[in-house]
């Protein structure tokens, strides 16, 4: 049923929008030179923050618009939760394409590019096929191994973010990211995606502890030796509440602390919930170099 759906919402994703992904898409938005915002839209019912607010298509599409009217450059969305702090229940192909059939045609057409924030490849064909521009994998090309086939048939750019299946204090996690990086990258280059369509996201919270989360923001340099842009999303994580004790919609102040800060270390896009008050803080902290 929900493949049936998914076939009908390409064929209007095709005719809604005639941009095609490709080598171009991701050079153009670092061309603004400023920090990149993209804006989080989960569709399920289950995410740490913000699950099953936007899981009712209506909903989901008016928080799409909302992101864009506060400045978003990115929409990233997804529909299977990948919580990072090890509890994901996993969601069948079917349910996973069912919840964005409603979705992603409709927040395609607003013209921002889209990302769309899976594990499997199907879900990721499926997707950019239907419009989306942007692939995000949690587990960076290691997991699906058609995953790296599907970005490279779309020439779609690609996130690979660093992950593991549990945290462990005892790993150095800077050589762990790295070591992680390398082997995507060269699965990556195996299957002929360009260097230039990859984004490094050393995973903020994904298989770490709080302290291994503040080590990848104020190491986060390390990774720029890999020559490709670098995301952050450190957006009202776990990491935040060990430092202050917060529930995560009270975590604002510090996930600006943190973005401003990975921006500062060469994070050249951010991921966050909340649009707005990240565009204005970078904004402001431009204005300021400014007038140095």
């Amino acid at each position: 049923m929900a493949l049936a759906m998914a076939a009908s919402v390409n064929q209007r994703g095709r005719s809604a929008r005639n941009r095609v992904p490709g080598a171009g898409l991701l050079q153009s938005l670092l061309a603004k030179r400023r920090p990149l915002v993209m804006g989080v839209l989960n569709v399920t019912p289950d995410s740490f923050s913000d699950g099953g607010r936007f899981l009712d298509p209506a909903a989901a599409i008016a928080h799409a618009q909302r992101l864009v009217a506060e400045g978003a450059d990115i929409l990233d969305v997804g529909a299977e939760s990948t919580r990072p702090y090890g509890d994901v229940v996993a969601v069948t192909l079917d349910e996973e394409l069912r919840r964005l059939a409603g979705v992603l045609t409709a927040v395609v057409t607003l013209g921002t590019p889209v990302s769309i924030d899976t594990r499997k490849a199907a879900v990721a064909a499926w997707a950019l096929d239907a419009g989306a521009d942007i692939a995000n994998d949690v587990w960076g090309l290691q997991r699906d191994r058609d995953m790296a086939r599907v970005v490279a048939a779309h020439d779609a750019p690609v996130i690979i973010m660093h992950n593991r299946d549990t945290a462990d204090p005892a790993v150095d996690i800077v050589a762990d990211v790295t070591a992680f990086f390398e082997r995507s990258l060269d699965i990556a280059a195996r299957a002929g995606i360009a260097r230039e369509q990859i984004v490094l996201d050393p995973g903020i919270g994904f298989g770490k502890t709080p302290e291994q989360s503040l080590t990848c923001i104020a190491r986060l340099e390390t990774w720029r030796s890999f020559g490709v842009p670098l995301l952050v999303g450190a957006s009202r994580k776990r990491f935040i509440n060990s430092v202050v004790p917060s529930e995560p919609t009270e975590r604002l102040g510090g996930s600006l602390a943190a973005h401003l800060l990975a921006a500062e270390n060469g994070a050249a896009i951010i991921r966050v919930h909340d649009v707005a008050p990240t565009v204005q803080a970078f904004a402001v902290a431009a204005a300021i170099r400014r007038t140095r």
